[in-house]
């Protein structure tokens, strides 16, 4: 019995502790453990997407902008070809480029003179700048290409440059070749095939000028375009046609063999009304001749009537004399 009553005084005495209790305190000293051991920052804190530099969002720089740089158009490049003529004084020159502008009223221009190519209605600068050029005498323009003459002391050699520097230079540039002003005088500056509207024929040989005009357009033109020049009809007149080459015929030496034995055979031939062709000269032209004409002359008495031709060529005293 004694025994008994002492345990039992004892568990009174030593009581267990509390679960509660137990848990709060255990609750209480973690938390203070934790609390030493952080340390708190008024800095934002760093988000997750953006903690690591290879998570940050992609984002455009002001160096790293796509710019579209505008090339420059490239330099148009041009390519001359140059073709002999019957005409030693003569060069036909075809860039890659036309001359005259589509629906041109004429299938040819030609400037004789500084004053022509400054004159209407068709005044140009680059004939201009051709005719300054040391030694060339006269610039005929076809459709596509231009043919320039000199004189035949000048050599090629001095002159060729100079024409491909010019034509060059105007065609890059895209200056136009040809200019087009009002005709306030009604005479025109340079030659061309508007000439060809002044024609005088009888009425009654309409019909046969106008087969003249046909066989020259389609079977002589061409064929003498290809020697960088052309042809114009002037009239008819007694079975007669008369006709004016231009460009390097005007002064090749062949010009009347040219006439005679080519064209005026094939007139002939398809024409049985036409009894033959004569070359018409503009009243320059012949002042010209008569003025050279009196020079041979003249050149010709000083030196004695066996002395050799001081010049050789179509419309000289020489030739005129053969």
């Amino acid at each position: 019995m004694a025994s008994k009553t002492a345990v039992r005084t004892l568990v009174t005495a030593v009581k267990r502790p509390s679960p509660s209790t137990s848990a709060a305190a255990c609750r209480c000293q973690r938390v203070a453990t934790a609390q030493s051991s952080r340390q708190f920052s008024d800095a934002a804190r760093p988000s997750p997407l953006s903690s690591n530099t290879k998570r940050y969002r992609p984002s455009i720089s002001p160096h790293s902008r796509l710019v579209v740089k505008q090339t420059p158009p490239a330099a148009r490049t041009i390519f001359i070809q140059t073709e002999d003529t019957p005409n030693a004084d003569a060069l036909k020159f075809r860039p890659n480029h036309d001359i005259l502008p589509d629906g041109f009223p004429s299938s040819f221009l030609e400037y004789l003179s500084p004053r022509s190519t400054l004159a209407p209605p068709h005044p140009s600068p680059l004939a201009a700048q051709l005719l300054n050029v040391d030694g060339v005498t006269s610039v005929f323009y076809g459709k596509d290409y231009i043919t320039v003459t000199k004189d035949s002391s000048t050599p090629w050699a001095h002159v060729k440059p100079e024409v491909f520097s010019l034509i060059s230079e105007t065609v890059t540039s895209g200056q136009p070749i040809v200019n087009t002003v009002e005709n306030k005088t009604g005479e025109d500056g340079q030659g061309s095939s508007s000439s060809e509207a002044e024609a005088t024929y009888a009425p009654e040989d309409e019909e046969v000028v106008g087969m003249i005009q046909e066989l020259l357009e389609t079977r002589i033109r061409p064929a003498i375009q290809e020697d960088g020049g052309d042809i114009e009809f002037r009239g008819f007149h007694e079975g007669q046609v008369m006709l004016k080459l231009r460009g390097a015929c005007r002064t090749c030496d062949s010009s009347t063999v040219t006439l005679k034995n080519g064209i005026e055979s094939m007139l002939m031939h398809y024409i049985e009304e036409v009894k033959g062709v004569q070359q018409v000269m503009d009243q320059e032209e012949e002042v010209a001749m008569k003025e050279f004409a009196k020079f041979e002359e003249k050149l010709r008495a000083q030196k004695g009537a066996d002395a050799a031709p001081s010049t050789v060529g179509k419309g000289t005293l020489d030739t005129a004399e053969a």
